[in-house]
């Protein structure tokens, strides 16, 4: 799937502590913020930068082997998304630790010391994450994330609390045998919710995901992929995103709720996605909502319901957490329902 030109780094280090994995497409504009601030890391870390580019058609390969001869380059000849890029990266990753990187996000100058002393100093290895900045105004985004019982992704604002349910994907931490351990991003999840589904099932297998208390990192919400950014017109996303979150986290919710509470509540999630669904189609006057997310994201859970169900009994299977322990960090108010009344009707384009 895609052909890989591979680009060899210059003095690529044999056995590097930690391999920063960065996947690119059409990230021409974005790849020098985030390139300088791995370069510009403090520590003696022993470090290599891979980049895999998805295909673009803008000028991100001419740059990176220009100006960046120190990044070992992965060029795909076909477009094969977010999930396959960090899995051939981490393939092809040295390092005992791996952070993945979005190519719209820069590390704060101690960011890899950090994460790095946190990791060490663990009994048990577990998913890392900083605390994610917004890059215009530099307000705290989230300190990790808890989820709601929909699988909706809540801002962790709290200083004194380390251990989430998630961390996003735009900078994740993790041993690079972990990884392998918990079989890397799932490619059946295309893009959005893979990082949501890596952490559950880190954490059913009794891995914790936590957050630094310090350093962090910025962030383009929405930069490399569209929307997900609230403004001052509301909240803001795509027909594409918006399809692929509600998918998604029904599929993640399927997979990992443990015992047989996943059948209660995921018919209780689609009964309130149909009405969902109807409400917005009907207050926006546009038949695309439905045809485009929520029709079409129902449509093809059920589709794929058999392989999910399969999926489903061999993460299980390998289940080491009780349901109080993956549930400890769910919090119970409705997510969606509080930005609804903070932002109104969601604007899709």
């Amino acid at each position: 799937m895609g052909l890989v030109e591979q680009h060899s780094a210059l003095n690529r280090p044999e056995h590097p502590m930690c391999s920063v994995c960065i996947a690119n497409y059409n990230g021409a504009a974005l790849l020098d913020d985030c390139l300088t601030s791995v370069l510009a890391q403090q520590g003696n870390i022993s470090i290599e930068i891979i980049v895999h580019d998805d295909a673009s058609t803008d000028d991100s390969v001419a740059l990176l082997r220009e100006r960046y001869p120190q990044v070992e380059l992965l060029a795909s000849s076909e477009n094969v998304g977010f999930c396959v890029s960090n899995n051939r990266m981490v393939a092809h990753a040295r390092g005992e630790f791996v952070l993945l990187l979005n190519n719209d996000a820069a590390l704060y100058p101690d960011a890899l010391v950090t994460l790095l002393d946190a990791a060490q100093s663990a009994p048990l290895p577990r998913i890392l994450s900083l605390p994610q900045y917004d890059w215009e105004t530099g307000v705290l985004v989230d300190r990790g994330c808890l989820l709601d019982p929909f699988y909706n992704p809540v801002p962790n604002l709290d200083p004194g609390r380390r251990d989430v349910a998630m961390v996003i994907g735009a900078c994740l931490w993790v041993a690079r045998d972990v990884w392998n351990e918990l079989g890397g991003f799932p490619t059946w999840i295309e893009s959005i919710g893979e990082d949501m589904y890596l952490c559950c099932v880190a954490r059913l297998r009794g891995r914790a995901v936590q957050v630094a208390g310090t350093s962090g990192y910025r962030h383009r919400q929405g930069a490399s992929f569209g929307g997900n950014r609230a403004t001052a017109q509301g909240l803001q996303t795509t027909f594409r995103r918006r399809y692929l979150s509600e998918r998604n986290k029904m599929e993640v919710m399927l997979v990992c709720t443990p015992t047989v509470l996943v059948i209660p509540l995921l018919a209780l999630h689609l009964v309130l996605l149909v009405a969902e669904g109807i409400v917005l189609t009907a207050a926006c006057l546009d038949t695309r909502i439905w045809q485009e997310i929520y029709g079409k994201a129902g449509t093809q859970l059920i589709r794929d319901f058999p392989r999910l169900w399969a999926t489903r009994r061999q993460e299980q299977r390998g289940r080491v957490a009780s349901l109080r322990d993956f549930l400890r960090n769910f919090v119970w108010a409705h997510r969606k329902l509080g930005l609804l009344r903070r932002y109104g009707m969601p604007r899709i384009r």
